[in-house]
């Protein structure tokens, strides 16, 4: 019975095809074209992918993934001249190409056969795994022709492709399909996962631990770590699965670059990391948003992250990171009572102190995180809502601002993540500021909102509806549509009287005829 439960339990393996290569030869372009947007940053620079970016992608009945590399950059026993990251790219490459099921190897025809292209060839070649080789770069047929010179790699087919004009892309991605295995259902449709995974999105200012927080719930060095700004570039999206209501619940961890001041983005690169940093915001149905667990407080920037957060109306859970640093000579409540006081606008979110390094308290940010996403799946009945805003306006009666005091008609929930709730009234002008927070931090308590933002929109009753007989008839409508005045009446014409009845005039005197 247990062999059984465990084959039950057993992840589906999904088909994965690597691109590899040397340095700016035009990996992330060619990831771009085939995924069909600008996910991974492209730069002239050499050594702009570090991480491994990943992308699922559908084509036709077949579901796979996509995965950029960074170049590798070094030859085998290469020591001198060795960039800081060379090596740490080379492992995320391995790791790569161990798990992939079909590699691509990129080359920059432009420049030819180099020594780095003929060690990344026989690299592959020793991995046993099927390899697809493309020459980049073929903007015209006169460099396709050229293309040919990479026969003595070794390979049988060279797949000319030009990522700047999407030619030969499609070729290219047909031909590994058919060296993936399949997974393909009975009834042929590819298998998709049941319930849309959970996007988190982990943000912060630089050097917070941000990075260091993703290894750590992943329990493997999936991202790269260390003490210099910038580490991370793209915003790496990483498969994750949560413990949720007794189940596994699927969810993807966003790493992503620090945001700087903008007067800070000195580079265009950095440049890049942000907006997609940003992007990971606006598209995450939960935000970490990792902060520094000191005894000074927040910062500007952090201050500014915490506005982009609310602005994007985000669920949020704010991780203190590195407790470690200050356990010994502070307490949580007076840290706790310095973050909120720095960041008063992050009142709804939970506020869990944990240490990425030594990995504590992971099961308190685990839990917190289960219990926001139980707010967001929250949908309030309409009776039960109005009785709690009855209740609210008698034990406290609004404040009259204006012309009258504020009268509550109906409310209605009419939006979910983040919640959202319609009060009708007679009129929005005479909500105070601050009964408006009242009633906000009512309907929070009343229903434990944790981690949501909530919005409460004031909307005047509309009056009476106009009868219909004021409105124009269809003739006057078309004169008005053509231009024309309306006709007007012969004043010289008499009106038509009704001549009495005699009889009836003769019968009212009383009189027999």
């Amino acid at each position: 019975m247990s062999e059984q439960n465990n084959s039950e339990t057993k992840p589906v393996h999904i088909p994965t095809v690597a691109i590899v290569g040397r340095p700016n030869v035009g990996k992330s372009s060619l990831f771009n074209a085939i995924v069909g947007r600008r996910l991974s940053i492209v730069h002239e620079m050499p050594g702009v992918t570090r991480d491994r970016v990943v992308a699922p992608l559908v084509r036709g009945k077949c579901r796979f993934q996509l995965i950029d590399t960074g170049g590798l950059g070094m030859l085998s026993g290469e020591t001198r001249k060795v960039d800081m990251w060379d090596s740490r790219i080379a492992s995320q490459v391995d790791i790569a190409i161990g798990g992939a099921d079909v590699l691509i190897l990129v080359a920059n025809v432009q420049d030819g056969v180099v020594n780095l292209d003929e060690e990344v060839a026989a690299r592959l070649r020793e991995s046993g795994k099927p390899v697809l080789f493309a020459a980049n770069k073929c903007d015209n047929p006169t460099l396709e022709h050229e293309s040919v010179e990479f026969m003595k790699l070794g390979f049988r087919k060279i797949f000319p492709v030009s990522c700047l004009h999407k030619r030969g892309v499609n070729a290219l991605v047909e031909a590994a399909i058919k060296l993936l295995p399949q997974n393909v259902s009975e009834d042929g449709e590819s298998e998709a996962p049941a319930v849309k995974p959970l996007n988190i999105a982990v943000v912060g200012r630089p050097n917070v631990g941000k990075s260091s927080l993703v290894n750590a719930l992943l329990g493997e060095e999936r991202v790269m770590v260390s003490d210099v700004a910038g580490t991370t570039r793209d915003a790496i999206d990483v498969d994750f699965t949560l413990r949720y209501q007794g189940g596994d619940r699927a969810a993807v961890l966003v790493d992503t670059a620090g945001l700087r001041k903008k007067a800070k983005v000195d580079t265009v690169v950095e440049f890049f990391s942000v907006m997609r940093a940003q992007a990971a915001i606006d598209r995450a149905d939960l935000v970490l948003f990792v902060v520094e667990a000191s005894p000074d407080g927040m910062t500007a920037q952090d201050r500014r992250i915490a506005s982009m957060i609310q602005k994007a109306g985000k669920a949020c859970v704010v991780v203190a990171n590195k407790f470690d640093l200050y356990k010994s000579g502070h307490k949580v409540r007076a840290l706790e009572e310095e973050l909120r006081y720095s960041l008063p606008g992050m009142n709804f979110s939970p506020v869990v102190f944990i240490s990425a390094k030594d990995r504590s308290n992971l099961d308190g940010l685990l839990d917190s995180i289960a219990q926001v996403m139980d707010q967001l799946e929250l949908s309030i009945p309409t009776g039960v809502l109005n009785r709690v805003l009855a209740d609210a306006f008698e034990s406290s009666t609004p404040p009259v601002v204006g012309a009258a005091p504020l009268k509550l008609y109906y409310a209605s929930m009419v939006g979910m993540t983040p919640p959202k709730v319609l009060l009708f009234v007679n009129n929005p002008k005479y909500c105070a500021d601050n009964y408006l927070a009242f009633l906000k931090n009512t309907l929070r308590q009343a229903f434990d909102l944790t981690g949501v933002p909530l919005e409460l929109e004031l909307r005047a009753r509309p009056k009476k509806v106009e009868s219909i007989r004021r409105e124009p008839s269809p003739a006057a409508r078309r004169r008005m549509k053509a231009g024309k005045p309306a006709p007007k009446r012969d004043a010289e014409k008499p009106k038509r009287r009704v001549k009495p009845n005699s009889k009836r005039r003769n019968n009212s005197s009383g009189r027999k005829g």
